[in-house]
C-alpha cells in the first residue's frame, strides 16, 4: 500500500497531461503515474524526461529496459522490475535473461546469457546505482562496449534517469500489483 494515497483512476486534468498517459497505457495510469498526478509540475517534468529516454537514443530499448529492470533491483524497486519486464523482452531480451537480473551480480558476470556490451552496462549500473562512483575499470570497459561517447552517455543518463524513478518508487512504496502493460 502507498504510503501516500493514489489520485483517482478517473482523474482529468490536467487534461493534456493525463491523455497522453492513458494513451500509452491502453486507457488506464500507472500506479507511479497516480502518485505523480499529485505534482502536475513534477508529472510533467517526469514526463518528458523519460519520453525522451524511450526514444531518439543510440542505446537499444533491449539495453535501456534491462537497465530499468536491473537498477529496479538493486534498488528494492520490483514495481520497476515489473513494468519493465514486458520492454525488455519486446526489446529482444530473452525470459532466461529476464529471470537472471532477478540476481544481477551474477547476471553481471553470466557470459552465455549476456554478450560483453550487457555485461558491461549491467556492471556499469550496478556500480553507479550501489556507489554512485563508477571505478576507471567499469568506465574503460563500458565506453568500449558502446562504441561512441554519445552511446556512453545516453547508458549513463538512463541509468540515472531509472535510479530516480527506483527511488521514487521505494521512498512512495508503490508496490508490485497485477497491473502490468506492456
Amino acid at each position: 500500500m502507498p504510503r501516500l494515497p493514489l489520485t483517482p483512476q478517473d482523474i482529468t486534468a490536467p487534461a493534456e497531461l493525463v491523455a497522453g498517459f492513458r494513451a500509452r497505457n491502453r486507457g488506464q495510469l500507472l500506479d507511479v503515474q497516480r502518485m505523480m498526478l499529485h505534482s502536475p509540475s513534477l508529472a510533467t517534468a517526469w514526463n518528458g524526461f523519460f519520453s525522451g529516454i524511450k526514444s531518439g537514443m543510440l542505446l537499444s530499448p533491449m539495453l535501456r529496459e534491462m537497465i530499468a529492470c536491473t537498477v529496479g533491483i538493486a534498488n528494492g524497486a520490483r514495481y520497476q522490475y515489473q513494468q519493465h519486464a514486458a520492454p525488455f523482452l519486446a526489446g529482444g531480451g530473452s525470459q532466461t535473461q529476464l529471470e537472471a537480473l532477478l540476481n544481477p551480480d551474477q547476471a553481471a558476470a553470466d557470459r552465455a546469457l549476456f554478450d560483453a556490451t550487457a555485461r558491461a552496462v549491467l556492471t556499469m549500473a550496478l556500480e553507479m546505482t550501489r556507489s554512485v562512483k563508477v571505478s576507471d575499470q567499469t568506465f574503460v570497459t563500458a565506453r568500449l562496449a558502446m562504441g561512441s561517447d554519445q552511446a556512453m552517455v545516453e547508458m549513463v543518463g538512463v541509468i540515472a534517469g531509472y535510479n530516480l524513478v527506483s527511488r521514487f518508487l521505494v521512498a512512495l512504496e508503490i508496490e508490485p500489483s497485477v497491473q502490468v502493460l506492456p
